[in-house]
């Protein structure tokens, strides 16, 4: 049994069952799927752009033209799945990991040797450090930081034992990551969402320069958040608890703060026979719910991150998919998001940031109100989206942009574990329909 976080990165199996086997391949699935979609968001271009001309190199990037340095491919593939707020998450780091795992993953030439089974295995022992991490941050840290604080370490972790980092290395490659991961604060984005999104772009592309920079022999201070004694208790159970297992999914591309929101709404849509008698939609949510607050947003960034937005698209749509968060100009959805109010619960605030709730209030013409109970967002390990409906999202976000190839890269995915990574790697060109 391995006793620190460095010996169990380099010698532990991350992927002992075949319950975590599958988790890993919904999680590949889901990210793959967001990647997908989210070619068609403006960010995704200049990504694109900027990590061609600026990192130049030969490693192929996922789903665009060009080819770039493993740090270029890592920051493009991170932008891109950050681009669309669909990826997958956690409650206590109130952020996520998939997005920069993913991409960190893809960018080093020595993925191509991988089996399909390690290459799970790497992604969930990304998972595992870089939620642990996350956590760790959170409670050493009084600022919230954006995810690419700390999903840093899970890339820096993963390439460590790809690239065959002996026990010093890794422990410097995980103290450079965390220095040099973005500390930008994440509330900033969400009063004035911009494409610097949720800094995993940075926090894959500084994890990939970690992992290098050690391997030749650059130092690094030590990560406090695996090395300091108030964190050691997160630290004890790896290969024992499974963060894997505690990610959740996405049922819209929105801020998940906002999706409790859209349940509320949702469950008293059927007694809305047309939204436009609706004259009034108050929102009760818990404080970060109610800082999403552009109201008419004129970018897809503002729209993920707008409480009144996701609401409006709900109720007028009956769901909330990419084209809610593209097509920005429909006056209906403008005119239901003018009628949003949001208050804070206390109670709601209470309980945050293990649980995020709402509740609704439609008030329509003729007096009649429609109030919902309390509601939490899909997708969580205890009210999970099914198999059917992850599969769905799946296809959703990458059948418009990958054609009849959307079918054939599930159909790898779900049967990963008895293949060559290369059947998968193949498949991630340049977003094309076939």
């Amino acid at each position: 049994m391995t006793t620190t976080p460095l010996d169990w990165i380099l010698d532990a199996d991350p992927l002992p069952n075949a319950a975590l086997e599958a988790q890993a391949k919904r999680c590949l699935l889901d990210l793959v799927g967001v990647a997908a979609g989210a070619t068609r968001t403006e960010l995704a271009d200049r990504a694109r752009r900027f990590a061609v001309s600026q990192h130049g190199g030969e490693r192929p990037l996922l789903f665009a033209d060009g080819r770039a340095s493993p740090t270029g491919v890592a920051l493009h593939g991170a932008w891109l799945i950050d681009a669309l707020d669909a990826h997958d998450g956690q409650v206590l780091t109130k952020g996520h990991a998939g997005v920069a795992l993913l991409p960190g993953l893809l960018a080093l030439p020595e993925v191509a040797q991988l089996s399909g089974r390690d290459f799970l295995a790497l992604l969930t022992l990304g998972y595992e450090v870089a939620t642990r991490a996350g956590i760790a941050l959170h409670a050493t840290s009084p600022d919230y930081h954006t995810s690419g604080a700390w999903n840093a370490l899970g890339v820096a972790a993963m390439a460590g034992r790809l690239l065959g980092l002996d026990r010093r290395q890794l422990h410097h490659a995980l103290g450079i990551a965390e220095f040099y991961g973005p500390r930008s604060q994440m509330m900033r984005c969400i009063d004035h969402p911009t494409m610097l999104k949720d800094g995993s772009g940075w926090g894959a592309m500084t994890g990939i320069s970690a992992a290098l920079l050690a391997r030749d022999g650059f130092t690094g201070a030590p990560a406090l958040t695996v090395t300091v004694p108030e964190v050691e208790h997160l630290w004890h159970d790896l290969g024992h608890r499974w963060y894997l297992d505690e990610q959740y999914f996405k049922a819209y591309p929105v801020c998940r703060w906002a999706q409790p929101a859209v349940e509320a709404v949702l469950s008293l849509r059927f007694g809305v026979d047309d939204p436009a008698t609706i004259s009034r939609i108050e929102i009760t949510t818990f404080h970060e719910g109610k800082r999403l607050h552009v109201m008419h947003p004129d970018s897809t960034e503002q729209a993920q991150y707008s409480l009144p937005w996701s609401v409006a698209a709900a109720l007028a749509r009956g769901t909330l998919d990419t084209d809610a968060v593209t097509t920005l100009d429909d006056p209906v959805l403008r005119a239901l998001a003018s009628r949003v109010e949001i208050h804070e619960s206390d109670t709601f605030n209470a309980r945050f940031p293990a649980e995020r709730w709402a509740s609704a209030r439609l008030h329509l013409d003729g007096g009649r109100v429609l109030e919902s109970e309390p509601c939490e967002a899909r997708g969580n390990p205890h009210n999970p989206l099914s198999d059917d409906e992850l599969i769905a999202k799946y296809h959703g976000l990458a059948e418009p942009v990958l054609g009849k190839r959307a079918e054939e890269l599930k159909r790898i995915i779900l049967t990963l574990e008895t293949r060559a990574v290369g059947d998968l790697l193949d498949l991630l060109g340049p977003a094309e329909a076939d």
